[in-house]
């Protein structure tokens, strides 16, 4: 019994701290905020832009420390290119869009 308990708590403990650490040291993306996001997108389930107009809106009203929080999630998703970046159509919008002043 107390091996079960032993594993049980091991596990637990390491689940706790693989989510730790998997945020990293400064959090997640600014691309994986839902909150930031949802402006940007016509769905909940966030796979359809807005408008160009809709687009440039959302991008102003959004705070500055948030455009290059953007700007800087886009441009490392860019530099590290692989099939499970999820924001390429987004990203080009920012740059296109609202992303160069």
């Amino acid at each position: 019994m107390n091996i079960k308990m032993i594993c049980f708590g091991a596990m637990a403990l390491s689940m706790a701290a693989g989510s730790a650490l998997a945020a990293g040291g400064t959090g997640t993306s600014a691309l994986d905020d839902p909150a930031k996001m949802q402006p940007f997108y016509t769905d909940s389930s966030m796979k359809t832009l807005v408008g160009k107009g809709d687009f440039v809106k959302a991008w102003k009203a959004m705070t500055p420390d948030d455009q290059t929080a953007m700007m800087t999630a886009c441009a490392d998703e860019a530099k590290n290119t692989n099939p499970t970046n999820s924001h390429p159509e987004f990203c080009s919008s920012v740059k296109l869009n609202g992303g160069s002043k």
